[in-house]
């Protein structure tokens, strides 16, 4: 189970992913691969959120920030915004 720096980590880590993707793209690098781990970048970034605000709201409730899992792609992606 990841703790929050953790998952704060791992976001941080994720954003410089996407960045440098970006710019990839924006130099004329593999654009197709570069779209295709973008949307990879994203998907996990969203997971690692969902996960960061679950850890919050048990925390608030005085519950156990552990006992927040991962989503499913399914779950996280199809959030009503």
């Amino acid at each position: 189970m990841m703790d929050d720096a953790r998952i704060h980590e791992q976001i941080e880590a994720l954003v410089a992913e996407e960045r440098r993707l970006w710019e990839d793209e924006a130099r004329g690098g593999n654009v197709e691969a570069d779209r295709k781990k973008l949307a990879e970048v994203k998907v996990s970034l969203d997971k690692c959120w969902d996960l960061l605000r679950q850890r919050r709201a048990l925390e608030e409730q005085r519950l156990d920030p552990d006992a927040a899992q991962e989503r499913d792609e399914s779950v996280v992606e199809n959030y009503l915004q």
